[in-house]
């Protein structure tokens, strides 16, 4: 899942000091600017435009940022809902918030043990109902969110918190049980939302999975929910109490999901029909053309931390099983093998779907990690793991020598049990020539692959047989991508604290349910660790160790925005490290 982000706005130096080479920034020379900006700017008036017209070929079915399967949900609830903080362009914490300013070791809100960080709230603003906003609730949204029985999606940002308590009605503190190098953990980003305490005190704990406010969440944004249709469309009117008495510009907003990105692209560029259709996930040549040919609007690409992933399971997913099916406790039957994990990867050519799939550098780059961003984490040394390298002789002889052996049908079976898998991935023509690529060479050193498509729709719910959080395959792939610290996003995806299973209602991020000692020893050294130079070569060990171990199989860095923007809409500045909304009541036209 897409996914999330976090920093802080204190000058280079300090950063670097604070937090670690982790922080610095990525600048990636293939960003391409948003049309208008936002500097220079005229003072716009609240609900002077018409509706803004946003498409997401990926329908929400939630507006709570803590139960979201993807940026579907939690960009539809960036409307509503906003966090402490947000995170922009530049992995920096902007005070567009909730938050009065960004707590520093200069300002006093970060204690100089790094074991707290205190943080003053905007006073005077209203929730859209027309309730007065205080820290009670945004300590109650750590209550909700960090109870294990919520199982919400966004509970790794837990890790390592004592408490979230209100000193006084504007002012927030967040006390780690240890000294926490990266302070900004908590309340910042897209996985950083406030939620009302009166509205969802009801939906703490196992009471989380059945909420009726999930769907129409009182917020403190620039808008507020006219009308839910899960799967389909969010229709918004502007928030008459939100705090800036001159935004938000546009008079309604209508989120519509659904469909596919060719259609999308085609509403943008072609017909001009909508003001912002998001990832557009086209063969790079027609997208290309029709961006370079339209009157209506520009294509705006900015590389971050996502990377299409090739994700194995570690589990057993056979229907057998029954309800142990795919359980963190079962071992798959060939996978435990590290040499098949090996030779599956040496049969996988990430060249060929980078340049044939993503066409140039402005859609996806090729690349054997998992941290491609920021380029302080992006490890050199996996040019050189032999698993890194598409060399087919290689796996034929890695299975050779494990004693896996061709039968007549030419799929490899060794005690009994052949290399059949199964591969999904959700419904999309990019994946699906994906999957194509990857079955060929697959097949070709004596696995025999299986392909299955969800529909997007599905594939990130927990309550779905065929999606990515059951995971009930042996092989999935998909994008995500973590932090400029990417601490939490290493922690969520492969801790063993963090495996998705029937217990957590398949909403923990660890899908693959790997585990080993040494990962979580590293995770856990880096959360503690100071030092800037010495975080960056955890983070990159941790990397490593993800790559030779076989976890996962990292195909392709993708561009983390490639969206397209009508040229009438000003004031759009994608961040790679929050949601594309994180803005959105600074747009106008």
């Amino acid at each position: 899942m897409e996914a999330r982000r976090r920093l802080a706005a204190l000058g280079i130096a300090s950063i670097v000091a604070l937090l670690g080479a982790a922080c610095v920034p990525q600048q990636s020379d293939t960003h391409t600017p948003a049309p208008g900006g936002s500097s220079g700017a005229p003072v716009s008036k609240r609900g002077q435009g018409g509706d803004l017209r946003i498409l997401y070929w990926q329908a929400p079915s939630t507006l709570n940022p803590h139960v979201a399967t993807g940026p579907q949900d939690s960009d539809a609830a960036r409307l509503v809902l906003e966090p402490l903080a947000s995170l922009g362009q530049d992995g920096q914490p902007i005070a567009n918030g909730l938050a009065a300013e960004i707590p520093t070791v200069a300002n006093g809100g970060v204690a100089k043990d790094f074991t707290s960080v205190t943080w003053k709230l905007r006073q005077g603003v209203k929730w859209s109902d027309g309730s007065s906003f205080s820290a009670d609730d945004v300590a109650f949204t750590y209550l909700y969110q960090c109870d294990p029985l919520t199982a919400a999606s966004t509970f790794d940002r837990c890790e390592g918190i004592q408490s979230v308590v209100a000193r006084d009605s504007n002012t927030v503190v967040v006390t780690y049980r240890s000294s926490q190098p990266f302070v900004y953990r908590w309340g910042i980003g897209s996985d950083g939302a406030i939620l009302q305490k009166d509205q969802f005190k009801g939906c703490v704990g196992a009471r989380a999975a059945s909420c009726d406010a999930d769907r129409k969440p009182i917020g403190t944004g620039p808008y507020k929910v006219r009308e839910f249709k899960g799967s389909d469309v969010v229709t918004y009117d502007l928030n008459d109490n939100f705090r800036d008495p001159n935004k938000p510009f546009f008079k309604s907003v209508t989120f519509k999901g659904g469909g596919e990105p060719d259609a999308a692209a085609r509403a943008l560029f072609q017909t001009g029909d909508i003001d912002y259709a998001w990832n557009l996930q086209v063969d790079a040549t027609t997208l290309r053309a029709m961006a370079q040919s339209s009157q209506a609007g520009s294509l705006v690409t900015v590389f971050g931390s996502s990377v299409e992933r090739v994700e194995l399971n570690f589990s057993n997913p056979a229907a057998s099983l029954g309800d142990k099916r795919s359980e963190p406790d079962t071992k798959h039957p060939y996978f435990t093998d590290k040499s098949v994990r090996r030779a599956l990867a040496m049969a996988t050519d990430r060249d060929s779907i980078a340049k044939g799939l993503y066409g140039t550098d402005l859609f996806g780059k090729a690349t054997c990690n998992v941290l491609a961003a920021p380029e302080a984490m992006s490890s050199p040394n996996t040019k050189g793991f032999d698993v890194c390298k598409f060399d087919l002789s290689a796996a034929n002889a890695e299975l050779d020598r494990a004693g896996w052996v061709r039968g007549a049908d030419g799929v490899r079976a060794k005690s009994g049990v052949k290399l059949t898998m199964l591969f999904q991935t959700n419904v999309n023509a990019r994946r699906e020539n994906t999957q194509l690529i990857l079955q060929k060479d697959w097949e070709s050193v004596g696995f025999q692959v299986a392909l299955r498509s969800e529909p997007f729709s599905t594939f990130f719910l927990g309550s779905s047989p065929g999606g990515a959080n059951r995971f009930w395959a042996d092989v999935q792939m998909y994008a995500d991508g973590g932090d400029p610290d990417p601490t939490a996003y290493l922690a969520g995806s492969w801790t063993t604290g963090q495996i998705a299973s029937k217990g957590n209602s398949w909403l923990l991020g660890n899908r693959g349910r790997y585990s080993t000692k040494d990962f979580d020893a590293l995770v856990a050294q880096r959360r503690t660790e100071a030092d800037p130079a010495k975080r960056a070569d955890i983070a990159r060990q941790a990397n490593d160790l993800l790559i030779q171990d076989v976890a996962v199989i990292p195909l392709v860095q993708r561009a983390a925005v490639t969206s397209g923007i009508a040229k009438s809409l000003k004031g759009v500045d994608p961040s790679p490290w929050d949601s594309e909304m994180y803005n959105v009541a600074d747009w106008t036209k």
